[in-house]
């Protein structure tokens, strides 16, 4: 390891938040002066500058670059700084606590390991203060120590700290946010910073010098997967220099990369360099790169490449934690463009899952999200995309959307409930070739009286799915028709034993399904499938599978009526915690926007569901009449 990689290492970030005029920059203008960090000069132009205002010295000056700051006495944008205390550096970074400055304490908190949340000993708690931490909660920050400020003003009461302390505590651990540390301070004072104060001899804990290096750094970008977002390739000579910033990982010539969402792969020629004596063979995170392929492979901008042994998801749809920061109110349907690293893709508005109230954690299903809400909103997009969960990897799991010009959200992707569809697309088999048919479709139709179909039904558990789907199989039996169902239980019996009920094992019972449906379809077979299949991706696969002979017929009834029916006991166990990603209760059903047929069983009795289906069936698999031709 070099010197370079330890200092890396040794190095924490960390974002101080808080409601507005709680104390964060005073108390990190008095801490850089404790430490002896502040530069040359810099407390006697504190001193000069607070004199002339007529007020006492004011630490927030550290910070405040902005002269509206000054005459405000608010922070605007976020401030980084760098210290060295005895164990570690330290960069800081101030975050705004006002509300209308949202966005950047959002941009600040993104690159933290760690958080410091400051709170007013005699204003308490406040909405900013629970909206600040639940931002923290979003971006996957575990390490908070949060500091009760200007104990002063409440005569160092240890009664008052106890009741302030516990009640951000609880909030916290609501959040589930790590809270390593509650400590009393007076900023202004320099109580409990970089010394023991004498004015709370009553508080026994670390001082926040002690506190600050007990935290971790994140993981280096340089421990995890590789990932290059790609920039741009530029022709130069007769060469194509594909370019871009390294974000995580080790890049070295001679590596195997993968290129998503297109899944192509080559192997690294060389990493360009300018006019260097040797050329580098390796090339690390943070670094900016020009690579060259051992072959011409389609790469763009927007891509990532990886070692396909750690590829990122590939998914069209995605749920992220979005805050939102615009005026006019995000919409279920409204379009907007979405930045993932280097890539621009435009995303709909699928559904609004919950909106967050950041006072009680409550989240209530929504139709809109309003300016400074946080939610938990599902996009679509038109093409795949390649990306990672935030937890799993920041630098590719934040996202941003722009309506026009405007940044009007900043958010975090979190997958769960949805799967990756790598597996979907990947083809292992080699050396195949598709051997033609002898009977024509239209020749098994005649003999059989009907075009063969694909009756796909979907809809929640409980909704009538297999019970009507007998019924109809009997009911065109009995009218002569090579009728068969291919239901959910039954099929994972035997064919899709293998698989379980995770996302992506989902996702792979319906490709399979889907595959088989067409082959009794082009038998001539009118296959009935009765699935939940849950992901509208995932029944669009299917289509394509039958593109002609697909037909969706949405069995429908709200979550309530299939609960009350609970044919199977399964919602009962899901609400109990016995069954993990329980679609409807704890992983997602997208309902068909625009199925070939809606059943609705809730309102409707079951004979009348039987007759609609029975009869749109009759009618899509109706055959022409021969021309003259055929019929001689």
């Amino acid at each position: 390891m070099t010197d370079h990689d330890t200092a890396y290492r040794r190095q924490l970030r960390i974002v101080f938040a808080g409601h507005v005029d709680h104390g964060k920059s005073t108390l990190i203008g008095r801490l850089l002066y404790d430490t002896d960090s502040l530069p040359d000069g810099k407390y006697e132009e504190l001193k000069q500058v607070s004199e002339r205002r007529g007020m006492p010295l004011e630490w927030s000056f550290v910070l405040d670059a902005f002269q509206a700051e000054r005459d405000q006495a608010v922070t605007i944008d976020t401030t980084q700084i760098w210290f060295k205390a005895n164990n570690r550096d330290y960069v800081i970074i101030d975050a705004p606590g006002h509300r209308e400055f949202l966005k950047n304490m959002v941009s600040g908190a993104a690159q933290a390991d760690a958080a410091v949340l400051v709170v007013d000993a005699q204003e308490g708690v406040r909405e900013q203060s629970r909206r600040h931490a639940y931002l923290l909660h979003l971006l996957g920050l575990r390490q908070v120590l949060c500091v009760i400020n200007k104990m002063d003003l409440v005569g160092h009461s240890a009664d008052r700290f106890a009741e302030v302390s516990g009640e951000i505590a609880r909030y916290l651990e609501d959040l589930g946010l790590g809270l390593v540390g509650t400590i009393p301070i007076s900023a202004r004072d320099g109580d409990n910073l970089a010394h023991k104060s004498p004015h709370m001899p009553w508080y026994e804990g670390p001082i926040v010098l002690q506190a600050l290096d007990r935290l971790e750094p994140m993981p280096s970008p340089i421990d995890r997967p590789l990932r290059l977002p790609i920039q741009d390739v530029y022709k130069f000579d007769e060469r194509r220099i594909i370019v871009g910033r390294i974000e995580t990982g080790i890049l070295r010539v001679g590596d195997r990369l993968l290129f998503s969402p297109h899944n192509r792969t080559a192997v690294v020629k060389s990493i360009e360099a300018w006019n260097a004596a040797v050329p580098p063979v390796e090339a690390r995170a943070g670094q900016s790169v020009g690579i060259t392929l051992d072959e011409q492979i389609f790469v763009e901008r927007g891509n990532i490449a990886s070692h396909d042994t750690h590829a990122p998801v590939l998914t069209s749809v995605l749920r992220t934690n979005v805050f939102w920061l615009h005026d006019k109110p995000l919409l279920v349907g409204n379009g907007y463009k979405l930045k993932l690293a280097t890539e621009d893709a435009q995303v709909t508005v699928q559904s609004i899952d919950r909106v967050i109230d950041t006072q009680t954690l409550a989240g209530k299903k929504g139709e809109a999200v309003h300016r400074n809400e946080v939610a938990e909103v599902t996009l679509r997009a038109r093409k795949m995309l390649a990306l990672d969960e935030y937890a799993d990897n920041p630098a590719t799991g934040r996202c941003a959307l722009v309506d026009v010009y405007d940044t009007v959200a900043g958010g975090v992707v979190n997958m769960k409930g949805y799967p990756d569809q790598r597996r979907l697309y990947q083809v292992k088999g080699t050396n195949l070739h598709e051997v033609e048919h002898l009977l024509t479709p239209d020749a098994r139709a005649w003999r059989n009286g009907h075009k063969g179909a694909v009756i796909w039904f979907t809809g929640l558990s409980g909704a009538g799915k297999s019970t009507l789907a007998m019924l109809v199989e009997r009911t065109l039996f009995n009218k002569g028709c090579h009728v068969y169902v291919l239901d959910g239980d039954n099929v994972r019996k035997g064919l899709n034993s293998d698989l379980g009920f995770e996302p992506g094992d989902r996702a792979e019972n319906i490709r399979r399904v889907g595959e088989v449906a067409a082959l009794f379809a082009q038998a001539g077979f009118i296959v009935i499938s009765a699935f939940i299949s849950p992901y509208q991706v995932d029944r669009d696969r299917a289509r394509k599978a039958a593109p002609d002979a697909f037909h969706e017929v949405y069995i429908h009834a709200d979550l309530e009526t299939c609960e009350q029916r609970d044919p199977k006991g399964l919602y009962k166990k899901a609400r109990a915690g016995l069954i993990q990603d329980f679609t409807g209760i704890s992983a997602p059903y997208e309902a068909p926007g625009t199925p070939e047929l809606m059943v609705d069983t809730d309102r409707q009795p079951i004979e009348d569901c039987v007759r609609q289906i029975v009869d749109y069936i009759s009618v899509a698999t109706l055959l022409e009449a021969p021309d003259a031709a055929t019929a001689s």
